[in-house]
């Protein structure tokens, strides 16, 4: 387990005084060498930032440069050596607003931070803080109280890292904390995935950075589902054993919804049918919007019962969803929709299902232009994850199928 504060004070504070203002830059460089693609990526941020030197660097990597990540490390830790760097490799990266999904690229996203710090950890399971321990091991292992109001990047091994435990031990530790990132992909077993920190390249666990200071950050948690039906709710369940709707047996209510669709959606429920799960206790209205989407695992024909990837609460709102491109373009233009108001963004990363981008809308850079066309230019980067974390209701949770966005940008006194 390592972490420490990595960024330096004095320099921090000599910026805001000189009036430096925060600054994003991302690129993409789909260069066939590893080297190649870092020096093309590296020089255009340089030009974004005009000089700036970067407090933060992003760096996600194709899987075809997996083999290189070391070499792409001690590059950026050459031309970049006061910045916090940090990545991992994926079966596709983002960068310069741009989706490169197949071949080798490699795409940089770059911060300068006056106000800000950050603080960075790698921890693997053998370090996660027992529930024993309390919120005050996690604080430790961040360096942020919750008292500095952190916000939370997270990117995660699948194959060595539970990260529904890291998640929901981060929730309790700061449960006002905005907690973004995604899984680590284009690995097919355990030691094939890279993670990117410091001078540390892993090849298990997590990491982590906590932004504190003058940074606010906006989460957009697009699942890409529609309602069918109408709200339901839990009278019986077990775990994640869903055993009555209404009083009545699910498989009962999944045929008669069936029966009373048309022929498209009759379609999408053989392969595309999902359970959302309203997560709010405290309202009594529920929100659609704010429904946690999980896949329907199994069905048990005798009982009528079926088995749902999440834990259920009797009394709990449940309404089944469908999935599909359509959905999936209109969810996240309406989530993205509601960001509209506030102020253009500094920058943002995207952290997207491999089961997304040209596989699912037929042609590239989908979420990035539909991103772009509801809140302008912005730089943009990220990766195709195995999964994405983000909050919805206030909880954080480990997604998939979803496009999960973090937006950045200046604090304002009143937040």
């Amino acid at each position: 387990m390592t972490h420490g504060v990595c960024n330096d004070d004095m320099r921090r504070r000599a910026r805001a005084e000189m009036g430096v203002s925060m600054k994003w830059a991302s690129s993409l460089s789909r260069s066939s060498t590893a080297a190649d693609a870092f020096g093309e990526a590296a020089q255009a941020l340089e030009a974004q930032l005009g000089g700036s030197q970067p407090d933060l660097l992003l760096a996600f990597t194709a899987r075809e440069h997996a083999g290189e990540y070391e070499r792409v490390a001690a590059l950026a830790r050459r031309r970049f050596p006061g910045s916090l760097v940090a990545g991992c490799t994926a079966a596709g990266v983002i960068g310069d607003a741009h989706e490169a999904e197949d071949g080798p690229a490699l795409s940089l996203t770059a911060a300068v931070l006056p106000r800000v710090t950050l603080s960075a950890f790698h921890l693997d399971m053998t370090s996660l803080p027992a529930a024993e321990e309390g919120p005050r091991a996690w604080h430790d292992l961040v360096g942020a109280t919750p008292e500095a109001r952190p916000k939370l990047l997270l990117l995660a091994d699948p194959f060595t890292m539970d990260a529904r435990e890291l998640i929901a031990g981060l929730d309790v530790a700061y449960p006002d904390a905005p907690k973004f990132g995604g899984l680590a992909s284009g690995g097919a077993r355990p030691g094939e995935n890279r993670l990117l920190l410091g001078q540390d390249v892993h090849r298990s666990g997590a990491l982590g950075i906590a932004f504190s200071g003058d940074l606010a950050v906006e989460t957009v948690i697009a699942q890409g589902c529609r309602p069918i039906g109408a709200p339901m709710i839990v009278t019986r369940c077990h775990g994640g054993l869903l055993q009555e709707l209404d009083q009545r047996p699910p498989m009962k209510v999944l045929r008669e919804l069936y029966a009373s669709l048309g022929e498209r959606d009759r379609e999408l429920m053989q392969h595309s049918l999902c359970l959302g799960i309203e997560m709010r206790e405290d309202r009594v209205e529920y929100d659609p919007g704010e429904l946690l989407v999980r896949n329907i695992v199994g069905a048990d024909q005798e009982t009528g019962a079926l088995a749902v990837g999440a834990e259920l609460r009797p009394m709990s709102v449940t309404q089944f969803v469908l999935r599909d491109a359509r959905t999936a373009e209109d969810d996240l233009r309406r989530m993205l929709g509601k960001q509209r108001a506030a102020s253009p963004p500094a920058g943002a990363l995207l952290f997207s299902c491999v089961g997304r981008g040209a596989g699912l809308f037929g042609r590239p850079d989908h979420d990035t232009a539909l991103f772009e066309e509801r809140l302008g230019p912005a730089p943009l980067g990220g990766f195709f994850c195995n999964g994405e974390i983000g909050p919805v209701a206030g909880t954080t949770y480990l997604h998939g199928y979803t496009s999960a966005f973090a937006i950045f940008r200046v604090r304002r006194r009143s937040e």
